[in-house]
């Protein structure tokens, strides 16, 4: 098995968005933090190192838990807004 890490951007940082929220709730650690958003410690641990990304189920639970909007959460991670297009 290889040893993927995701995304490849270069500013991604999902500590940061981590630490955030930990902040805004006043939580005492990343066990606090899995409890609060309903995964197993180990996710959390494995999205700290880069190995699982930040997918969309867990950062609509991180914006319901913390009220940080999605692309607040988006921007503190690092990645860019999507722009959509209506036009086309």
């Amino acid at each position: 098995m290889t040893n993927r890490r995701f995304p490849e951007e270069p500013t991604y940082d999902p500590n940061k968005v981590l630490d955030a929220i930990i902040e805004r709730l006043q939580l005492k650690n990343d066990a606090a933090l899995s409890r609060a958003l309903e995964v197993a410690p180990p996710v959390i641990s494995k999205i700290r190192h880069r190995t699982l990304p930040i997918g969309a189920t867990i950062l609509l639970r991180m914006h319901e838990i913390s009220d940080f909007s999605i692309r607040e959460l988006r921007a503190m991670m690092g990645v860019p807004a999507v722009s959509i297009n209506l036009n086309a």
